[in-house]
């Protein structure tokens, strides 16, 4: 039985495409303003990243991060959320005792969709992300370098979702630029929305987000809004990941006689063997 999400929850699906369930952890103590006002100025501040501006869909999700705002702490932000146009996401929040119980929660949950999906029973590196943020803002377009499942816990969002793999949203080499973090910037323009699914996000609501699938988030205008999400890797998409390193490599030298990589996400056993030398590779050179 499923601790955090509903039993309805089709594992089938997962990495597969996005889908909407309802989670069971409203009114969690930790998940409220005011417990945050308390805990996020005590975590290291490494892991408390935040903008004081708005942001635009097609801003650089990872280097809008990269330096802290000099006008004002994250004590200071988190006060002034409502009014601010300010951004704030948090990297692992389980260190503090408050989410201790909710993170292992959640990893039983995610390893029980992942053993009914048939891709492993153990979730390599799960951690959580917190996200808080001001009616309106966005967070930019981009990808992720793991399997997600986003919870909505104050306030409401279109999030809109693409499928994994579409090369219409993001393409091949794109993705693997992002990936392999050789550039993360991806563009972005309205028409990717059209060949994607929109989703009015919610409190109480939960949304499975695959490997790799382009998103991009827009808060509703009446209240600020507060979300979590928990990442993980499976066996399947550490080779994903694997191969499409493999790939951005190999781009570079099969673009001089006019050849290019086959895609990653379509054939599992050349995916699996573009992985072992990845990792072979990786290996001798010591990364």
């Amino acid at each position: 039985m499923l601790r955090c999400f509903d039993d309805s929850v089709d594992a089938s699906l997962v990495d597969r495409g996005s889908f909407v369930c309802g989670h069971k952890l409203m009114g969690h103590p930790a998940l409220s303003l005011e417990s945050l006002c308390r805990v996020l100025p005590r975590l290291p501040p490494g892991q408390v990243m935040y903008a004081t501006r708005r942001l635009a869909t097609e801003d650089n999700f990872e280097k809008t991060f990269k330096q802290r705002p000099l006008d004002r702490s994250v004590a200071e932000t988190i006060e002034t959320i409502r009014e601010s146009d300010s951004y704030i996401m948090v990297n692992s929040p389980q260190v503090d005792e408050s989410f201790a119980d909710i993170y292992q929660d959640l990893i039983h949950d995610v390893q029980a969709l992942m053993w009914e999906r048939g891709v492993g029973d153990k979730a390599i590196s799960p951690k959580l992300y917190l996200f808080i943020a001001s009616p309106n803002s966005v967070t930019p377009f981009h990808i992720d370098r793991y399997s997600t499942f986003l919870m909505q816990f104050r306030g409401s969002k279109w999030v809109t979702v693409s499928d994994p793999w579409d090369e219409r949203v993001v393409t091949s080499p794109d993705r693997e630029n992002y990936v392999s973090y050789v550039s993360t910037q991806l563009p972005w323009t309205p028409e990717k929305d059209g060949v994607s699914t929109r989703y009015w996000f919610e409190p109480g609501q939960a949304l499975h987000i695959p490997f790799v699938a382009g998103h991009h988030v827009h808060n509703g205008p009446d209240d600020v809004s507060i979300s979590m999400s928990i990442i993980f890797n499976t066996p399947q998409t550490v080779d994903w990941r694997d191969a499409l390193n493999f790939n951005q490599r190999a781009r570079k030298v099969l673009r001089r006689v006019g050849l290019g990589p086959g895609p990653v996400g379509v054939n599992p056993e050349r995916d699996a063997t573009k992985a072992k030398l990845w990792r072979t590779w990786a290996g001798w050179r010591g990364y």
